[in-house]
């Protein structure tokens, strides 16, 4: 699905110039256009992007400090530069443009959802988020941040595929020395969703082309993503039992928002040398999900890669429940209340029902 990707923030600008590497090493060719957004100078300077600094007047380059109202409002003043930039990125072949942010920061979680409401009145692409919840052992500003803009972002957006900063990190790393890591594990797994279908090795029995993505995204609020992989046999008989483990393992321990028990659609991708792909793994995989996910809207479909593994991608539009996102709302809530206690302010009143509340 050829995208064009917008970083909003810190950690945007980092996952869009990850995914922007990891597009271009594999000469798949499906990120047509990227762009870098910030309201700190320092963070931009450190991108091999194109990039838009925004707030100058207001922050003078050195970032909203985690002001979530403060990110909203510089964009809002100076997203016609913005939109600007973004003009000659979005060319007829752009069939998606991907707003990415990290929510627990200021110029992220404040700027993104307007962004994203802009360009949803100017193109006719779909427009989505790709948005960053932080960690359990972030702060409580972030998580404050983070729920204070998940709800405006989901509305805007035609999609939010979400992605839990503790879901891809490994055992024992840290969240601050492994961010690098994270941001790879998400080039890599995103970067494979958009290339299906965009630059094959090999002619698949059922590729995966990009209406497929845009229709199991297609008005589903939440979406997530799973990956997993394992060694392969050279003959696609063989391979049953690896194309529905890694199926498995791919919803069971590596989605993007873990804990995920249902959803409205799902996309299963099986990447791998096309003749070592097993038909009937991927059609016991497609059955075991929609029993899984209690739907029967599943497609699936193969991506040709020269790679001795086969690797199981699941999309999942429409989630319907998630363990993991209740958890984060809650945290988002509890943070609220301890600023209200310390502040005295009545800062709860923002995640009532109309900001959080109702999400899924």
């Amino acid at each position: 699905m050829k995208s064009v990707l917008i970083g909003v923030g810190q950690a945007g600008g980092k996952v869009v110039d990850a995914l922007s590497d990891f597009d271009a090493r594999n000469g798949f060719g499906a990120v047509t256009g990227s762009l870098a957004v910030n309201s700190a100078r320092s963070d931009l300077q450190s991108l091999p992007l194109d990039t838009v600094l925004i707030g100058g007047a207001e922050v003078n380059g050195h970032g909203v400090g985690g002001d979530n109202e403060l990110g909203t409002k510089v964009m809002r003043d100076d997203v016609q530069e913005v939109l600007g930039a973004i003009d000659g990125r979005v060319t007829a072949r752009a069939e998606a443009i991907f707003v990415v942010a990290g929510l627990g920061g200021g110029t992220g979680s404040g700027g993104a959802p307007y962004l994203v409401k802009e360009l949803q009145r100017i193109y006719d692409v779909p427009v989505y988020g790709l948005g960053i919840l932080p960690g359990r052992d972030e702060g409580a500003l972030y998580q404050v941040n983070a729920g204070r803009s998940l709800k405006t972002l989901t509305r805007e957006a035609d999609a939010t595929l979400l992605v839990d900063n503790d879901a891809w990190r490994s055992a024992g790393e840290s969240l601050e020395s492994g961010y690098e890591a994270i941001n790879e594990r998400i080039a890599r797994r995103v970067g494979l969703l958009l290339a299906a279908g965009e630059s094959v090795d090999g002619v698949g029995e059922s590729v995966v082309d990009s209406s497929e993505v845009i229709n199991t995204l297609r008005e589903t609020g939440v979406a997530t993503l799973g990956y997993a992989a394992a060694e392969s046999s050279s003959d696609a008989a063989a391979n049953v039992n690896v194309v529905t483990s890694t199926t498995r393992r791919a919803i069971r321990s590596g989605l993007s928002l873990p804990d995920t028990t249902s959803a409205e659609r799902g996309l299963l991708v099986v990447a791998g040398r096309p003749e070592t792909i097993s038909r009937k793994g991927v059609e016991r995989a497609r059955s075991w999900l929609e029993t899984e996910l209690d739907t029967m809207e599943v497609r699936g479909g193969d991506f040709p890669l020269s790679d001795d593994r086969l690797a199981a991608l699941v999309l999942l539009g429409g989630v319907a429940d998630s363990d993991r996102l209740d958890d984060f709302l809650e945290r988002a809530r509890r943070a609220v209340e301890e600023e209200n206690e310390r502040d005295d302010e009545d800062a709860a009143s923002a995640l009532e029902d109309e900001r959080i509340d109702g999400l899924l």
